[in-house]
Formats: C-alpha cells, structure tokens, sequence
C-alpha cells in the first residue's frame, strides 16, 4: 500500500503577455518535476498569460491566447502521468474569473476560481476579476471547441471543490486566500484534505518573506497536512518583483526553500512525504478533530490515479530544514540586482547610464548593478545557458563569457559626473574612485557652458539676471538656478544615454538610471524632470536609512573602500554656491527634518493611514521624551505643508522598484490628489487645540529624534 508522496511546486519568471515563453517556462517545470519522480506539480498564479497583465485582462485575446497555450500544454507528452496545476484567466457565464485549471493525461479535472482577491495596495485584482463566491459549490463549464477537440469532454466542474485520487485529497486556494481571517485551507483540512496549493503572485517588499513562511507553517501546525507554494519570481513587466520563495511544508515545518532572488526562469522543488505523517499529526489534536466532525464536506472530484507507489517502503523521504532568511541589506543588494537584470535583458538595450554624484544614492545605485554583475557572473558559473546567451546579446558578443563582475560592468555601466561651479572637489573624486572599484565606465564633464547659455537666454529676453542668495538673489532666484543646473543634467543624461556607445563604435542605446530614494519622493525633495527623471529607478522605494545601512554592506561584502568617504560625508545637492571651496548646502537643512525623521511620517502617513491629527497624536507619545508639544506639532505641520505643496513631483516620478510599503507612487500604489489645500486649515487648528492642554502635561527630556 503506497503512502509515500511526491510532488513538485515552482517559481517562475514569466513575463505579462509572453505567451511563447510562458508556456517554454511551464513546460520546462513540469518535465523537470517528472524527472524527479513527482506525480503533482503546482505552478504561479495566473502563469499562462503572466501576472501583470493589468488591463489586458479586458481583452479577449488575452483569454483567446490562455487557451491555446492550454491546449498545447494538454497536447504535449511532457504533460503525461502527472497532475498539472496551472494557472489562467477563465470566462464563465460572461464573468472573468482568476483560475486554477487542473488536468490529467488530457482530462481537465477541475477548474477552480479565486475566491478571495488582492485589492489592496499594488493589487487591484477586482478591477479585472470577479471572486467566485458559492462555498464547495460546482458548475458545469462549458469548455471551448479547441479543447473539446483535445479532451473529448464537453464540460469541466468549475467552482470549490477538492480532488480525490487513490490514496489522498488535495485541495487548492490561490495567493490572497491565505492571508485572509478564514483561509480555506482551514475548512478543507478539517474535511480531510491532505495535500494544500497555493499558487501565488507576491511580489518582494523588504522584511515580508518570514511572514509568508509563518503563515504557511502556521497553517499545517495547526492542522497537520502538507502545503505547496508556488510563486512568480522576476519583473513581468513593471515596478514589482517577484521574489519566489517556493515552498514545500509539513505539519507546521519546512522540507523544501526556493530561492528568493535569482536569475534561474525556472526553479523547481520537490519532496518525498509520508502521509501517514499527516494522519498521525492530526489524530492526537482532539480540538482539531471535534472541529472536523462538524465540518461541511467539499464537493470531491474524483481522480482515476495514485500520487503515491504500491512499492515505496524502502523510497527515502524528505527531512525537515531550518528556513534561512535574507538580513535587509542582502535584499537590497539581490532584489534590484534581479529586477534590473529582467528589465535590461527584455528591453534588449545594450547597459545602464548612471548619473554619479558622489552621493550616497547614486553610489548604491551603482552598487545595485555591480551587484547584478556579480549574480550574472555567478549564474554563468553555475551553467545558466539563458544568462550567457542574455549577456551575448548585450553586449553584441557572441563569444563573451563575462567571468570579472569589474569586466562586465565595464560593458554595460556607464557613470557619468556632471561638475558645476557649485561641485565639490570632494565628491568629483568619490564618484571617480567608486567608478574605478566597481569597473564601470567613467565620464567626468562640467555643465556650467550649458547653464550659462539657458539662463543667457532668460536675460536676453526679460533684461533680468537671477542671482543666487548667496550673492544677493531672492528665495526664488535661487530656487530656479538650482533647478536649471538639476535639469540640464537629465538632458544630458538621456544625450549620452542615447549616443555614448554610438561615440565608442558599440551598437545599442542605454537605459537611464534614476536614484531618487523613497524618503525624497515622499517629501518631494527633488526637481520636477531633474536626474530622479529616468527610465528605471532600482532605490525609489527605498528609504535612506536602508541604503546606507545597504552601503555599509558593499564594503564589506564587494570590498568597495571608496564607499567609506561616501557614507561617511553629509547628503548633499551640491546646487547653491561653495562657501570658501566647501559645501554650504546640506538635504536636511534644506528639507527642515532628518532624514530619520521623515521615514517616521512615511510609515505614519501611509502604513498607519494617518492625517495630520492622528500623526500629532501619535507621535506626542511616540516622541514625548524627544521633543515638546509644540516642537511635535510644528513638525507635523511642516512635514503635510511640504508634502502636499509637492505632491504634483509624484506624477512623474520615474518607475521604480517597490519596496517599501510606505511608497509615495502614484502611479498605482499611493492614490491621492496632487492639488491640495497645503495650509490644512481645519487639521492644523485641531492640532493647534491640543498643543496648550499637552504641554501642561508634558515635560520631555530631549534628546535625538535618530537615538529613539
């Protein structure tokens, strides 16, 4: 009697859209899992037409498209003797469904729509989808003519049920479900399934990884059972990666990790279980099987096949191991690295151009695709055929084996240090020393030519010379010199993006990389189509005290000693004239916060979901040894003054890579207006009501916000 199972989840890195690929990725996963030994294989979320489809979900050959890839997948051989798991858009009595489409030996078993839908933050799965909402309920779907042709049936059950093979009963929810308050691996544990999926599309955010571990060991401790998660895994196409994390687990412990970045397309576990470990587990939880007495039975559609072998006594089996988890600063360092490799390889542009200002931005930009050197470096090492054939076409070489991280950022970044009047020597030698550790390739020119003929052309037409503060201009002379250094430099970043290869007798153009971080977005700390105005943006959703702590890492672990000078000087926009030769211009000066500071207002704001009145509250308590009432509200005020006088800044804000969830984008994350009442008249006066009655209250000891 057979009770020893094998079955196979993956991470895929499949692309919206790319159905032909897609469909290569699926099909190497499956013939993998086989080869394996695995009767089950479960694959991502909506994997067939690829997650980020976003309103091509509307269009009918997006669903036309699905099924093709379907009906090659039921016609292939590699598809034989093991159950497939699938994931696809589905239209069933006109209504648009997420789904699960299950099949066997070119039997389609089951078609299982999503019951519960992400729609909050980067999601907006009920834009497109409809949940299905009929609990352990079926219907018969009428299948279309090119599959009726393949599988000889007419219908499919479509809705909740579970499958019933000889020897177990496996049931299926879909990413979101198993966030939710009553996830229904609950009520299908209690009617006797054994075996859980999930397919998922999450994408990374830093610090979120354990809480999907915890939440699907959770799930069979208190249970018992076994649990596959799938997942996407790579940039599909827009501001989110994927970061895999497949996994397989057991009775509340772990006995296959996934990775959770890599350059692999397709990645594929597998594990030898006992199911006499589930039943064991569950017998001796006397709640859990008083629950399961009461519980409501699940439609079982019953399955002519065996996951398990008549003879598998002596079939060794798979043992428990510890997860092992990513520090933030590891996953800054890989999760850009691999979403700027998918974004270069299927834009199909020959590098990277990177304004490098001897910043700290910058500088971990530049990090981040010395990073990806050293991943692709690596995985060509390991024998990945695809990254060496990506490479080739980058670099327009057919026989380059990149081997030097140094080497090959030399091909594919170009730095560039735009000087002005207004630089420093000090920063034109820390932008030269990073270029020359990580192996890029360094242009160093000075814009002022370019400055003084654009603010030549104002005083020729209004007879007026702005002048900067410093030498006797007004507030807004001297903002607008500032910004018309800012923006010639993004000009001259897309000029040589466009022509710098071309100058070098090199085929291709190069995208332009932004370096704007989460905490300036969020206040608006930049100039309107300045250098935070690129292409792609791999830092925009991380805030500053990540990347420097991320700074500090690449010392250390890349031996890059040019970063130490770097971390070490104060941020600077280096746009107002030099004091005596030396910077007089300091980004928390200027912004009148700390950097500290400003994430605490981000996650506040966003995070929390907090106003003005609720954000004084609760840092009264949160900073009442810091600062006092009236310091907190003025404060307060300042921060939402500055945030909605540049809220319009996040209109164009150039893509970047999500990772934080206090993300001021507005593309689709952080959905607000951008023209407000930037006094607050109502919120301040009710802040302005509470300072006198708390400071009666309070007597802080003050010290730095940055030491609380």
């Amino acid at each position: 009697m057979g009770r020893k199972v094998t079955v196979a989840t993956c991470a895929l890195n499949q692309w919206a859209l790319d159905f032909e690929g897609n469909l290569q990725r699926i099909l190497k996963s499956i013939e993998i899992a086989k080869n394996r030994g695995a009767r089950y294989r479960l694959g991502p979320e909506l994997e067939i037409c690829g997650y980020g489809c976003w309103d091509h979900y509307y269009e009918s050959d997006t669903l036309l498209h699905s099924f093709q890839v379907l009906a090659a997948l039921l016609e292939s051989p590699v598809t034989q003797d093991i159950i497939c798991d699938v994931g696809m858009p589905v239209m069933h009595r006109n209504v648009r469904y997420n789904c699960r489409v299950i099949f066997l030996n070119r039997k389609i078993l089951l078609i299982r729509p999503k019951m519960a839908l992400a729609n909050e933050g980067n999601y907006r799965e009920l834009r497109w989808f409809t949940p299905w909402s009929r609990s352990r309920h079926t219907e018969e779907y009428l299948l279309p003519r090119m599959i009726q042709d393949l599988t000889k049936q007419e219908t499919a059950p479509f809705g909740d049920a579970v499958l019933a093979t000889w020897d177990t009963c496996i049931g299926s929810e879909i990413c979101e479900e198993l966030w939710t308050p009553h996830s229904p691996h609950i009520d299908m544990g209690l009617d006797g399934v054994e075996i859980i999926t999930n397919a998922s599309g999450s994408h990374h955010v830093l610090r979120k990884a354990n809480t999907r571990v915890d939440l699907v060991t959770m799930a069979t401790s208190k249970n018992g059972g076994i649990y596959l998660l799938a997942n996407q895994k790579g940039c599909d196409g827009d501001r989110l990666y994927y970061d895999g994390c497949a996994m397989i687990a057991m009775n509340g412990s772990v006995f296959a990790q996934g990775s959770q970045f890599s350059l692999d397309d397709v990645e594929v576990l597998t594990a030898t279980l006992d199911l006499e470990d589930v039943r064991s587990y569950r017998a001796e939880i006397s709640s859990r099987n008083l629950a399961a007495s009461r519980a409501s039975p699940y439609p079982r559609v019953k399955v002519d096949f065996a996951l398990s072998c008549h003879e598998d006594l002596l079939a060794p089996v798979s043992e428990p191991i510890e997860w092992k988890y990513h520090s933030p600063e590891e996953e800054i360092s890989l999760g850009p690295a691999c979403w700027l490799w998918d974004f270069l390889r299927r834009s199909q542009q020959g590098g990277f151009l990177l304004p490098l200002s001897g910043g700290v931005d910058s500088a971990a930009t530049a990090c981040l695709v010395y990073s990806m050197c050293c991943q692709v470096c690596k995985s060509v090492r390991s024998g990945n055929q695809e990254v060496l054939a990506d490479v080739r076409t980058i670099v327009n070489q057919i026989s380059y084996t990149p081997q030097d991280p140094r080497d090959l950022c030399g091909r594919i970044l170009t730095t560039c240090y735009m000087a002005s009047k207004n630089s420093s020597q000090e920063t034109c030698t820390r932008a030269r020393e990073l270029a020359q550790q990580i192996g890029s390739h360094h242009i160093s020119l000075n814009i002022d030519p370019a400055v003084k003929a654009v603010t030549g052309i104002f005083s020729l037409v209004t007879g007026k010379s702005p002048l900067f503060t410093a030498h006797g201009g007004s507030s807004r002379e001297n903002l607008a010199l500032q910004n018309v250094q800012a923006r010639i430099r993004m000009v001259l970043a897309y000029l040589f993006a466009q022509l710098s290869l071309w100058s070098r007798g090199i085929r291709g153009g190069l995208l332009v990389l932004g370096s704007a971080n989460v905490d300036e977005s969020l206040l608006g700390y930049l100039t309107k189509y300045d250098c935070s105005s690129a292409d792609i943006n791999p830092i925009g959703g991380i805030s500053k005290t990540d990347l420097r702590a991320f700074v500090q890492f690449c010392i250390e672990r890349f031996q890059l000693t040019a970063l130490q000078s770097i971390v070490s000087a104060p941020a600077t926009a280096e746009l107002e004239p030099l004091a005596d030769g030396q910077v007089s211009q300091t980004d928390e000066e200027d912004m009148g916060m700390t950097y500290a500071e400003l994430s605490v207002y981000g996650k506040l704001r966003k995070v929390a979901k907090m106003g003005p009145y609720s954000m004084f509250c609760k840092l009264l308590g949160m900073w009442r040894h810091v600062c006092t009432p009236r310091q907190v509200a003025d404060k307060v005020k300042w921060f939402f003054t500055k945030h909605s006088m540049n809220r319009h800044k996040m209109t164009t804000l150039t893509p970047a890579y999500h990772a934080e969830n206090y993300s001021p984008e507005d593309n689709r994350f952080d959905l607000r207006p951008f023209l407000y009442n930037t006094s607050w008249p109502w919120q301040f006066r009710c802040i302005e009501n509470q300072v006198n009655p708390a400071e009666m209250f309070l007597s802080p000891c003050l010290v730095s916000v940055e030491e609380t």
